[in-house]
Parts: C-alpha cells; sequence; structure tokens
C-alpha cells in the first residue's frame, strides 16, 4: 500500500513540475525583450539580460509559443524576432 502512494506521489510531484506554465507577464516581457533586440541572441543572453529572473523550462515553453505564432524563428545560432 506505501509504495503505491510513494508512486502516485511520485507521479504527482513529476506532473506538476511539467505542467508549469508561464504568466502571461512572463510572455510579455520576453517579447519586449526580443521586439528590442535587432540581432541574433541566444537563450543564456535572454535570460541574462531579462529583468527578472525565468526558470529555464518557463523559457522554453515561451520561446515554443512565440515560434508556433509566427512571432520568431529559432535556428542553430540563435533566435530572431520577425513579427
Amino acid at each position: 500500500m506505501t509504495q503505491l502512494l510513494q508512486l502516485a506521489e511520485r507521479e504527482q510531484v513529476e506532473k506538476e513540475r511539467i505542467t508549469h506554465s508561464p504568466t502571461l507577464n512572463t510572455i510579455l516581457m520576453v517579447e519586449d525583450y526580443l521586439k528590442e533586440r535587432e540581432e541574433l541572441v541566444s537563450v543564456a543572453d535572454i535570460k541574462r539580460d531579462l529583468p527578472r529572473k525565468v526558470m529555464h523550462q518557463t523559457l522554453l515553453l515561451v520561446l515554443d509559443y512565440l515560434q508556433a505564432s509566427g512571432k520568431i524563428l529559432i535556428g542553430t545560432k540563435g533566435i530572431l524576432w520577425v513579427f
């Protein structure tokens, strides 16, 4: 019985870790940063230069969203605002 509870608890922790979503303020902060830049930027540059700290996984979710909506291009050399 305790093994079942431990397994369920581990699954819940993993689910919470995976389902963390960015807030609208975070998305807008990343958008504004990328709009101001006129050159390719790396993920490390974005994390370093943002006014507030953002978790790596959250930043990747924001970048995936922006790429899917056609606002940015993500290439091997960096990220570029195109909208």
